[in-house]
């Protein structure tokens, strides 16, 4: 619904009103010094604008112009099993529902962790699709909804070229899709910031808290790296517009988690 709570802070959306944000007075996240903000999709239609444009072959971002809260982008992958989308935007108007539609429509929705739910109920409804979340974070879902089904285990395919993988880094349902038919056959890693594209596009980087500042636990960041060795992926889309690493991402990530080992264990 458009005039449903949505935190100008971290663009969650909650299914009523209330004098918090749990997203936001976590460690992971900030309350701004002027204190809790809220919105809603009316509010944000009146002063944002869809920002739609390719970040890869068969990937295109999705979000809104000026930035808003966290300022992630959503990533409509277009498979051959059809249009997935990873991870979500606050913003969602009618040019991004035709534009999605045009294209075929959605299969299903998937999400790294927390920080990204915003209103992605609202999705869900738009393209009549289910939104997989790992169990391990039912308890941030600020709008409980039967569009959304969680699930538990390493991985789960959500679709025959489409395999969300359980990392637990950033949060304990932290997860990465992986796309072996991306990249033309060479295969791609969607990562959202679970292992976050730096600046440099060369390395990765795993963080309990990215504002805050606190590393992530070594025995979580050996135990990803582990998991996705056995992965093929030559490229790593990151949470940001262009945060993208094209080319040796595979190797890409073993690297900068051994370097992540290295430091904190010196």
């Amino acid at each position: 619904m458009d005039s449903l709570p949505i935190c100008a802070t971290c663009g969650m959306q909650y299914a009523s009103p209330r004098p918090d944000c749990p997203i936001c007075e976590d460690d992971r996240q900030w309350v701004p010094r002027s204190g809790q903000q809220w919105t809603d999709l009316r509010s944000l239609r009146a002063e944002h604008t869809a920002l739609i444009q390719e970040e890869g072959e068969g990937v295109l971002g999705i979000a809104c112009q000026p930035k808003f809260a966290i300022g992630q982008r959503a990533l409509l992958i277009s498979a051959g099993s059809g249009n997935f989308l990873w991870d979500c935007a606050p913003y969602l108007d009618d040019e991004i529902i035709e534009k999605i539609n045009g294209l075929g429509g959605l299969t299903g929705i998937a999400i790294s962790h927390p920080h990204y739910y915003a209103t992605v109920v609202d999705w869900a409804h738009a393209f009549d699709v289910p939104v997989y979340l790992h169990e391990k974070d039912r308890e941030w879902v600020g709008r409980p909804d039967p569009a959304i089904e969680f699930w538990g285990g390493e991985t789960k395919r959500v679709a025959e070229d489409l395999t969300l993988v359980h990392l637990g880094v950033h949060f304990a349902g932290g997860t990465v899709l992986h796309w072996p038919d991306g990249e033309q056959g060479k295969g791609a890693l969607f990562t959202g910031d679970i292992a976050n594209v730096v600046a440099d596009r060369k390395h990765v980087a795993f963080m309990y808290s990215y504002p805050n500042q606190i590393p992530e636990r070594p025995s979580l960041v050996r135990r990803a790296a582990e998991i996705l060795a056995g992965y093929r992926f030559d490229t790593v889309y990151g949470a940001w517009w262009d945060a993208v690493i094209r080319t040796d991402g595979h190797d890409v990530v073993q690297r900068s988690a051994k370097r992540y080992l290295d430091f904190v264990s010196s």
